[in-house]
């Protein structure tokens, strides 16, 4: 049965506490290990997730990535941390993914992509996204530069999907899952408001619709379209609550998305939950909880390689 590996992100944690973790979880055992504990006392404690916790996940050979807010950090498979990088416009990154010899980022604060080169273990390609109604404009920057955008965090841009038809991104903020083809950006779907994880699947399009608390896959044929309400739980099992001055740790809050095969799903929600979810039946297969503490929250999600 798979495994997968998780991170997660402590919404309203103080300094001194644990703001996040990397965990492996056992779909067949339903047992989650935590294999780091994330803790630094180099982040910005203002408001909503910010610099706390772990985000993206991706693997390159021997060698995982995995995404802080403003740092790309390489692991061995033991966890043994074996580097890491920034660029000046790297800000409050959320997903990444492995295209051919190049981890992709989304740099959220600064609405771009950035593009990691693994040969050369620098940041070598940017991508700036603007938008003008439902316009969109694209500019390549150098992010070791002096000339990128300013930090507005106008889109929200937290999803980024590469396969052979180009590069897919959405945001909070992108009413969309827009297209990169290399010259232009285009609209290749249209998304509610405050999706997480979008990307393309089969012949249609695969999210975590957080607003609504449910995870969907959208098909060109509607009669495969799919909807899983995320779990719920009992708030007496709960801990945590009231305890995020920013509001925002909520239960039920969806995020983090992986595919398992051609029609299981695995999905992350609030406090920590990991579900799998089968397209085929429509059903919920099960469910793994990794905390009881609302404040935390699955972030990067991915089947385990090793």
């Amino acid at each position: 049965m798979t495994v997968l590996i998780a991170t997660s992100v402590v919404r309203g944690s103080q300094q001194g506490d644990s703001h996040g973790g990397i965990y492996l979880v056992d779909l067949q055992k339903q047992q989650a290990r935590q294999m780091l504990d994330w803790n630094t006392a180099d982040i910005d404690w203002q408001g909503r997730g910010w610099d706390r916790g772990l985000r993206g996940i991706a693997f390159a050979g021997e060698r995982i990535f995995i995404a802080a807010s403003d740092e790309l950090y390489a692991f061995t498979p033991d966890f043994r941390k074996i580097g890491s990088w920034r660029s000046p416009y790297l800000k409050h990154c959320h997903e990444i993914c492995l295209w051919q010899d190049h981890i992709f980022l989304t740099s959220t604060g600064y609405d771009s992509i950035l593009g990691f080169n693994l040969n050369s273990e620098k940041f070598d390609w940017a991508l700036a996204l603007d938008t003008d109604g439902m316009r969109y404009r694209a500019a390549t920057y150098d992010p070791a530069g002096d000339d990128g955008p300013m930090m507005l965090n106008k889109l929200h841009i937290n999803s980024i999907h590469c396969n052979k038809d180009g590069m897919y991104i959405a945001g909070l903020k992108t009413e969309g899952l827009l297209h990169f083809n290399g010259r232009a950006v285009n609209m290749s779907a249209t998304l509610p408001a405050g999706t997480h994880n979008a990307r393309p699947f089969q012949d249609g399009v695969l999210f975590n619709d957080t607003r609504s608390d449910v995870v969907r896959f959208a098909s060109r044929d509607h009669n495969r379209d799919r909807f899983f309400p995320v779990p719920k739980h009992n708030s007496e099992e709960l801990v945590g609550l009231g305890l995020d001055q920013s509001g925002v740790a909520r239960v039920g809050f969806g995020r983090g998305l992986c595919v398992l095969d051609d029609h299981l799903i695995a999905a992350g929600s609030s406090p920590s939950t990991i579900a799998v979810h089968d397209l085929d039946s429509g059903e919920t297969a099960l469910s793994v909880r990794l905390s009881n503490d609302v404040r935390n929250a699955i972030h990067g999600l991915e089947v385990w390689p090793f």
